[in-house]
């Protein structure tokens, strides 16, 4: 698949570059997205949630109520989950939420994902390109210039470039990684896929191989 080069004015500069069809026209697999996505979102939890159960509430152990003959439900001290103030029954502890997934479960992942935003028509490739200094109203016009303004968007890099992270840093809906840091998650969420001439090159020679 055969896609025009742009450079930062959004005008086409006659080149043309081939996505791969080993990358980007692959039928996708739905439930491998699935699984790296669920990933990468329980990587994000912290799993520090934590209440106390009746062991570490402070109050006296004394029996409240007798067993038997109250009418009502038979409860202990006053640290009993059924009382206000008590401990609380199966309550949330510190836990680890992240799970493993083969290398390879990944790589289709990714390659799924980036073959839905090829067919979708949502990948842009651009020429190289670096700011002076880092300014938000660059970025801005570059979104403009490529008619993606306001899209939630996905700028890939081939390395880290600080100008161009700080410029888009303080824009909504605008993520900058590099190709090396791609994942499945970052590519379904984004609208629009801006990827530079030799990020494309890095990620062919890497996913490639």
């Amino acid at each position: 698949m055969e896609v025009s080069v742009f450079n930062i004015k959004g005008e086409d500069t006659g080149k043309k570059v081939e996505l791969s069809d080993s990358i980007f026209g692959i039928e996708p697999n739905d439930h491998v997205i699935y699984l790296a996505v669920k990933q990468f979102l329980a990587d994000q939890r912290q799993g520090t949630a934590k209440s106390k159960e009746r062991s570490e509430i402070s109050g006296s152990t004394r029996k409240l109520i007798r067993q038997k003959g109250s009418g009502g439900a038979r409860r202990g001290d006053i640290k009993s989950p059924l009382l206000r103030g008590g401990g609380r029954v199966f309550g949330p502890r510190p836990r680890n939420y992240s799970f493993k997934l083969n290398k390879k479960v990944k790589d289709l992942a990714r390659k799924s994902a980036l073959s839905y935003k090829a067919q979708q028509d949502a990948i842009i490739v651009v020429e190289d390109f670096d700011f002076e200094a880092p300014k938000t109203k660059e970025f801005k016009n570059l979104q403009k210039n490529l008619k993606i303004d306001g899209k939630k968007l996905l700028l890939v890099l081939p390395n880290v470039n600080k100008n161009v992270y700080l410029s888009a840093r303080n824009i909504q809906r605008v993520n900058v990684m590099t190709a090396n840091e791609l994942n499945t998650y970052r590519v379904m969420n984004a609208n629009v896929l801006v990827v530079t001439e030799n990020a494309l090159s890095l990620v062919d020679s890497t996913w490639n191989k």
